[in-house]
């Protein structure tokens, strides 16, 4: 006699990313396309998740792979037909709102930080210092706008001309990106491309997130509570895991806080 096993429902689950640091290339810890792909092509494909979720703290960086990320985010999502949310921690600013945008609703906390959507480059003269202390900078090139914005030379206004264009151009990339996510959900007649940042509910209010809520409650609000949380983080090697530990990325770990630092975080 055969036994009659009922059916029984599985109950859903939300592939959850944690995306915490600055986005770059210049130091083990920091966000990149490259780190990122394995987690993220394994959040999407392992199993079928009825949802994505990202947990984001992340004060920017490169722009460039800000949009990298965001952009195998939006593929993955649209290729199989999953929802992604995020939630914003502490800061989602400038590169961390783009990855914020890559999720079809944004979520933060009453105190989170969101926006800085603007394009920024900072850096020293030091040709001063060196004339003082008797040194001469000699600088060959092939290419008249090879050495440009050399930081041992005194600026060109040429230089700082080409800068402001690039600038101007990234800024242009970033801005289309957000409405082209955002859509009808921002606010008319507020600026919100000029490098300001919003807080919790007034970011809310400008449409630059969709409400206020942390992951967990809003996942068995949405789900059930029963809902299965699968996280995934960037896969390290065991130098990265046990001798970056002990030796540590000083330098990256020092720009990395004064990212955080320029939010009062």
């Amino acid at each position: 006699m055969k036994r009659f096993i009922p059916f029984v429902k599985t109950p859903p689950t939300v592939s959850v990313m944690r995306l915490s640091g600055s986005i770059g290339t210049g130091n083990r810890s920091a966000l990149s396309d490259e780190a990122l792909a394995p987690m993220i092509e394994r959040a999407f494909r392992r199993g079928k998740p009825s949802a994505v979720a990202l947990l984001i703290n992340s004060p920017g960086g490169s722009p460039v792979q800000s949009s990298l990320i965001g952009a195998r985010i939006r593929r993955l999502a649209e290729e199989k037909k999953v929802p992604v949310l995020a939630f914003v921690e502490d800061v989602a600013a400038s590169g961390g709102y783009w990855l914020a945008a890559a999720a079809d609703e944004i979520y933060a906390d009453d105190s989170s930080i969101l926006g800085s959507i603007g394009v920024i480059s900072a850096g020293f003269g030091a040709h001063v210092f060196l004339a003082r202390q008797g040194v001469e900078r000699r600088v060959y090139t092939a290419g008249t706008s090879k050495s440009m914005l050399d930081p041992f030379r005194p600026e060109n206004p040429e230089d700082v001309e080409r800068l402001k264009e690039m600038l101007t151009q990234i800024h242009g990339n970033f801005i289309a990106q957000v409405k082209t996510r955002r859509g009808g959900k921002l606010q008319d007649g507020v600026d919100l491309f000029n490098g300001d940042i919003w807080v919790g509910a007034k970011a809310v209010e400008v449409g630059l997130a969709d409400g206020i809520a942390h992951m967990m409650p809003h996942l068995k609000e949405r789900f059930g509570k029963d809902v299965r949380i699968r996280r995934y983080g960037p896969r390290r090697s065991v130098l990265q895991r046990f001798g970056a530990r002990i030796v540590g990325d000083a330098l990256g770990a020092v720009e990395e806080r004064a990212d955080f630092a320029r939010f009062g975080l």
